[in-house]
């Protein structure tokens, strides 16, 4: 799991806004929007398709959401798939009269089979990076 990202808004609007795959382009640096959506933001079997900037376009499905405390999404394209579970935790303590804040973590695992599996294993090292950047600039626009 990597180190958590705070966010200046409580679970419940930080889990609303990152579950719903309308809001995946402005916060995910890797995605030029999403297409093909099937069913409601934040029940288990919606679906969707990524579009990235790469030109992959993984099918996305929630397969667990637990809202506000965890969701996990899984992607498959060709040889790949990745799951990605982030998981929510209220910050407690602070000042009185202090607005909401939580805190997000994400884990994430790739696969790859066949040839590219040496890839996913590249991937895995460097996706908690790219993971964590893309949840900074989704606490940033909450924050705005």
């Amino acid at each position: 799991m990597s180190r958590p990202v705070r966010f200046p808004v409580s679970c419940e609007v930080a889990y609303d806004y990152l579950v719903a795959p309308d809001n995946r382009a402005a916060w995910q640096s890797s995605l030029k929007g999403v297409d093909d959506v099937l069913g409601e933001d934040g029940v288990v079997g919606q679906s969707w398709i990524d579009l990235t900037t790469a030109g992959v376009k993984p099918r996305m499905e929630l397969t667990d959401a637990d809202r506000p405390y965890r969701w996990s999404e899984r992607g498959t394209w060709g040889r790949f798939s990745a799951i990605l579970t982030l998981t929510f935790t209220p910050v407690v303590g602070g000042p009185a009269g202090a607005d909401a804040q939580c805190e997000v973590a994400a884990s994430m695992e790739v696969r790859a089979t066949g040839p590219f599996k040496p890839v996913g294993l590249v991937v895995n090292r460097l996706a908690p990076l790219a993971v964590r950047s893309d949840l900074k600039r989704a606490a940033a626009i909450l924050g705005s």
